[in-house]
């Protein structure tokens, strides 16, 4: 039993379409820009807890200990 080419030619086309569509997804998940602000946000949402607050205290800290000693050491 034959199908009619029609039929055929309609489903051809539905698929493509939703291959299109998945092909465009794909494109805009790994878009650098999508990319980049997917990491920016991850980054701003850690730095903004309170751990991620501290540790940018005491990374400040210790960069601001290292340029007393070396401004002494002169």
């Amino acid at each position: 039993m034959s199908r009619d080419p029609q039929v055929i030619e309609r489903d051809i086309e539905a698929a493509r379409d939703r291959l299109a569509a998945t092909v465009q997804e794909l494109s805009d998940r790994v878009a650098p820009k999508t990319l980049a602000d997917k990491a920016k946000a991850a980054l701003v949402q850690k730095a903004t807890s309170p751990a991620g607050k501290a540790v940018i205290g005491v990374t400040a800290g210790l960069v601001v200990l290292r340029v007393i000693k070396r401004v002494r050491s002169r």
